[in-house]
């Protein structure tokens, strides 16, 4: 497993879900970043940053909401380590995005060695194994001919087969059962006892909490990090996890009312 040595004191976010429709949780974000420059050693967004990503390619001439996340960023990378994870949203994210925003790539699953011991952290979309149909999904997506073959498309039409496959998801879900679209048990105990991780830290559920488990006799915990939405959602909500040797802390957004 890809291992990463990164001590000090660790900030992480994922599933800001950022596109043209969420200037607020888009500004939140920057602010975000901003603070993580000042306050964190180093910062790791674990995917689905992104609503979509159909290509590094866009940030060549970004419409104006895309600029000024990727100046944020680079801000950002301009003062302290940070590292970009794929989630299922924008995994086509690569090296020309990461050079242009001073970020490194992180693995799909990588075990962070920290002054608090041993994460293992990931987007946490592998662990879904109960829904088939997207697993069958996400191995074709990460398959390097298929993506090739969809980024030598005009961006129009990744643009719009971006959309369609989005409204397929999301008709889809409707028909799913909550358990089906959450992380598989074994999944993850199976992932806890291979990595010898007494903590996992994962996205793409949408549901933020710190879970409790035994693995083999020994105590573990599984963190699931909060998505953002300050745009749509009543209340707005959005948080990040801030890990150092005393152990995780989930800190929330707090807008401003208008």
């Amino acid at each position: 497993m890809n291992k990463l040595a990164l001590p000090g004191r660790l900030w992480l976010a994922s599933d800001l879900h950022l596109s043209p429709q969420t200037p607020a949780t888009a500004e939140a974000f920057l602010a975000f970043l901003d603070a993580a420059a000042q306050e964190a050693d180093a910062l790791l967004l674990p995917g689905d940053i992104f609503d979509a990503w159909i290509g590094d390619d866009v940030i060549r001439a970004a419409p104006p909401w895309l600029a000024s996340v990727v100046a944020g960023l680079a801000q950002a990378g301009a003062r302290i380590p940070l590292w970009l994870g794929r989630g299922n949203r924008d995994f086509l994210m690569g090296a020309e995005l990461a050079t242009a925003v001073g970020a490194q790539l992180l693995p799909d699953q990588v075990l962070l060695e920290t002054d608090y011991g041993r994460v293992l952290l990931s987007h946490g979309d592998e662990y879904c194994t109960d829904d088939a149909a997207y697993q069958q999904f996400r191995t074709m997506v990460r398959n390097p001919q298929w993506q090739a073959q969809f980024l030598a498309q005009p961006i129009p039409q990744r643009l719009a087969m971006a959309a369609q496959a989005r409204g397929e998801s999301m008709s889809a879900n409707q028909t799913k059962s909550a358990e089906i679209m959450d992380v598989n048990p074994q999944a993850v105990l199976t992932a806890l006892r291979d990595s010898a991780a007494p903590l996992m830290v994962h996205g793409h559920t949408h549901r933020p909490a710190r879970h409790v488990l035994e693995v083999d006799g020994k105590r573990a915990e599984r963190w699931v990090l909060p998505d953002w939405d300050l745009d749509h959602a009543q209340p707005p909500r959005g948080g990040w996890m801030v890990l150092d040797q005393d152990g995780p802390v989930i800190y929330d957004v707090s807008p401003e009312a208008d």
